[in-house]
């Protein structure tokens, strides 16, 4: 039976809930606001970028461009600033209200104002520098105590090396056409500096996959490929492991159905299988499942000999 209490006690929570739905219905739309806001400030970003690169390139090159065009180029850049800067304060200003702190708010701004794929084309480029500096001090990434590092890298440095000296040989012989063309200085120094910063990109290629190796521990089967791919497997989950030889993979990191390959020079030869599957991040951010794992390494039989040893060594314990 309902009596007046329950009545009453039903209208007071109907006209809380009725006050409540205009400032929930508001947060949505406030937040709705700024994700559409947020694309468009991407977007004209994208837009203005590449059109003030190619300006700089005409203007380093001794090219004449009216002024008009000049003040609206800049005008156009200065507004994108002022909405990116904008969008990012009020982002800011969301993450602290949720309650983060200044660093996580800023974080998380960062990571929501740029893609995840830029962000990790950044990250290539970051990892790849700090590569060269541990090339150059012979030390390698990630290789804690008594782990077992497996190196990958001999079977397409040879081929790294020659694609290098091609590129210098491009670089020297741009430079000599230009002059002989007589090409503007400030042109001949953007050409320099595409050329020299390609060359650069390729020595950290190199670097990183000789800094990072596979490395395999007690606990886990971490499979890399320079500063491009990095997979964490834990021991218990690693059924078994073959040497298998296949050299017909196509791209550097591939999956099929359930199957991730991790190629060298389009081989593999070494084959993971898994009691369950765990999550792999591709280069540029996207998450598959992988229950079987091929990858290469330049002695397929002492990796084989570590996975044996360090899974004795932890039956033992």
């Amino acid at each position: 039976m309902v009596t007046s209490l329950d009545v009453a006690e039903t209208g007071h929570w109907l006209e809380e809930l009725s006050k409540e739905l205009p400032a929930a219905q508001a947060a949505v739309d406030h937040t709705e606001g700024v994700r559409v806001t947020q694309r468009i400030a991407r977007a004209a970003l994208f837009a203005v970028v590449p059109m003030e690169l190619v300006f700089a390139v005409l203007l380093v090159s001794g090219v004449s461009l009216p002024g008009p065009l000049i003040v609206a180029a800049e005008a156009s850049v200065s507004a994108v600033l002022i909405l990116e800067t904008a969008v990012a304060y009020r982002l800011y200003r969301a993450e602290r209200r949720g309650g983060a702190n200044r660093r996580a708010a800023s974080r998380a701004t960062y990571e929501r104002m740029v893609p995840e794929q830029v962000r990790r084309i950044m990250g290539f480029d970051l990892k790849g520098m700090i590569s060269l500096a541990l090339w150059v001090a012979r030390r390698r990434h990630g290789v804690p105590h008594g782990a077992t590092a497996v190196s990958y890298s001999r079977a397409q440095t040879s081929t790294m090396m020659l694609l290098l000296f091609a590129m210098v040989l491009e670089l020297v012989v741009v430079d000599v056409l230009l002059r002989a063309f007589g090409a503007p200085s400030g042109l001949r120094v953007v050409f320099l500096a595409v050329d020299g910063y390609t060359v650069l990109i390729v020595l950290a290629a190199i670097a990183a996959c000789v800094t990072r190796p596979h490395v395999v521990s007690a606990d886990e089967v971490r499979i890399r490929y320079g500063a491009f791919f990095d997979l964490r497997v834990p021991r218990e989950r690693i059924a078994e492991a073959n040497h298998v030889r296949n050299f017909n993979e196509n791209g550097m990191v591939m999956v099929e159905d359930d199957r991730l390959a991790v190629a060298v020079a389009s081989q593999t030869n070494l084959v993971l299988r898994l009691t369950e599957p765990v999550i792999a991040v591709r280069p540029l951010g996207r998450r598959v499942e992988a229950r079987t794992i091929r990858f290469f390494a330049d002695d397929p039989g002492a990796a084989i000999s570590a996975l044996r040893s360090h899974r004795e060594h932890v039956s033992e314990s």
